[in-house]
């Protein structure tokens, strides 16, 4: 284990002087390491193995760009794997806790159940009328027309922070008058 840490650490050495040969080294001997860190902190928060190779692609991409961050007095290993910690932590966050059940566990059931109600396009056309004009127009361009925030804003010479308040009621209001219903 010290001897690969201490390889790593005189590869990127001569990674950052300019030897390429020296960095593709570095990063096809990192990649497999780092395949398995992801694959058991995935596994440990019980998510899918398989979107392991999206977070190691993810670290790698974080060392290249981070690379003159890198104290070249000090050891790489801790510096790569504070980096990997925190990617996989990343991605832990943007998938939240999810349970992956297949769905062909409940085929049979799912047959037998009715279609849940939804409101029709029509309803919430009808509702949306009845809201502020502003609530309208913001939900209009945001939800409908697909504009970010920031062109709604300008669009209607509003903040961006009027812009999120007004979509926040707009669709409280909306949400709640389809409840009623």
């Amino acid at each position: 284990m010290r001897d690969r840490e201490d390889e790593w650490t005189g590869l990127m050495r001569a990674a950052l002087k300019g030897d390429d040969a020296a960095y593709q080294r570095l990063l096809r001997g990192l990649t497999p390491v780092l395949r398995g860190l992801a694959r058991r902190g995935l596994a440990r928060a019980g998510q899918p193995v398989d979107q392991s190779e999206d977070i190691v692609q993810e670290i790698l991409l974080a060392v290249h760009l981070k690379r003159h961050t890198w104290d070249a007095d000090a050891p790489f290993a801790p510096w790569l794997f504070a980096i990997a910690r925190n990617k996989l932590i990343d991605a832990l966050r943007r998938r939240g806790r999810r349970v992956f059940v297949s769905i062909d566990d409940f085929a049979e059931t799912l047959a037998d159940q009715p279609a849940a109600e939804t409101p029709s396009t029509r309803e919430v056309a009808a509702q949306l009328e009845q809201l502020p004009v502003r609530q309208r127009e913001v939900l209009q361009s945001i939800a409908v027309d697909s504009a970010s925030i920031k062109d709604t804003a300008q669009r209607f010479s509003m903040t961006e922070g009027a812009v999120r308040v007004a979509l926040h009621r707009g669709l409280a209001s909306l949400t709640a008058r389809l409840r009623e219903k």
